[in-house]
């Protein structure tokens, strides 16, 4: 088989020489196999240097790689690749690269995409691609909000810091950890900003959720940002509760709501929840409850102003207000 890129097969270069030695002019082998002059004389040379073993096909891979990325380089890529599971524009964000460059990289090492893979383990997995993307004009023209249900860590720390020997030995896995309860991480994250309003609230009734609304809602006006529209889910609390709906009467806000059966419809929230739980709630183990509710604060600030986003070309979520 000939090589995919040669303009000749290995037979016909030998024939070329073979017409050459014969002494046939070069511009009438050309004609009778259909190639160029200067592609006679470079398998006569090739002849003349090599042999006949000179006219096998060779790699078209060039000699030198001048602006190829720095090995150094490429072990960094890979390695925040495996640990953080985060496409190229993230990583090239992270390590002060491009895109391209980090997505030629992966590409060369065959790395698996990230539809492909568990966000959190990094397994592959299969995933069914459905909904259309979109994104708002202007900040402010469509919020999504959404509530991320978060079991409480024990005083002295889980599983995660201890071990799950260590957790059963002292009762956490016989249901002594789950048993204090949970954090309702209160989620608001702007469309076409992406930028994100969270708040850890002891339930998800009514009256809390429209209260988060409230405060959200004078959050992002702070930022320049006029909320016109929230998206939610079909719970209760939005469909029916009578003080969210209070709520969005008095800032007049049009409610908007996921498609039954399809929570991708509400996706940027659902996205941000997975990232609050890979980047936030399970980055680290935690010693107490109080210490990961007082890093959510700061968590939020530098997702906003600092994280590299790959919605937004790698910028922060606060770029796209400045702009």
């Amino acid at each position: 088989m000939a090589h995919r890129n040669a303009r000749t097969t290995v037979f016909a270069r030998r024939l070329i020489v073979e017409r050459f030695l014969a002494g046939w002019p070069a511009a009438r082998i050309a004609e009778q196999l259909g190639v160029s002059r200067a592609t006679v004389h470079k398998w006569v040379r090739r002849y003349r240097e090599e042999g006949w073993d000179g006219l096998a096909d060779r790699s078209s891979r060039p000699h030198t790689s001048p602006n190829r990325v720095a090995a150094q380089i490429e072990d960094r890529i890979l390695e925040l690749r495996a640990t953080a599971h985060r496409g190229a524009v993230f990583l090239a964000g992270e390590l002060g690269l491009v895109a391209s460059t980090v997505g030629r990289v992966l590409a060369r090492h065959q790395v698996p995409h990230l539809a492909a893979i568990d966000p959190i383990t990094g397994a592959p997995v299969r995933r069914r691609h459905c909904g259309i993307r979109y994104e708002r004009p202007h900040p402010g023209d469509l919020i999504h909000i959404d509530v991320k249900k978060l079991g409480r860590v024990p005083d002295g720390g889980g599983w995660r810091l201890r071990g799950r020997r260590e957790a059963r030995q002292s009762g956490i896995g016989r249901g002594i950890g789950r048993g204090i309860g949970y954090d309702y991480l209160h989620v608001a994250v702007d469309d076409h900003s992406r930028l994100a309003y969270i708040e850890a609230l002891p339930d998800e009734r009514d009256t809390t959720c429209a209260g988060f609304l409230h405060r959200a809602v004078a959050w992002f006006r702070e930022h320049g940002v006029r909320v016109l529209r929230v998206l939610t889910d079909n719970a209760k609390v939005y469909r029916i509760g009578q003080d969210w709906r209070a709520v969005c009467v008095a800032l007049g806000i049009r409610r908007r709501f996921t498609k039954p059966g399809c929570p991708w419809t509400n996706g940027k929230a659902e996205r941000l929840n997975r990232t609050l739980l890979t980047e936030f709630a399970y980055a680290q183990p935690w010693l107490s409850n109080h210490d990961r509710l007082t890093a959510l604060d700061s968590w939020v600030e530098h997702y906003n102003t600092r994280r590299a986003h790959s919605a937004l070309g790698g910028r922060p979520p606060i770029t796209r207000l400045a702009a």
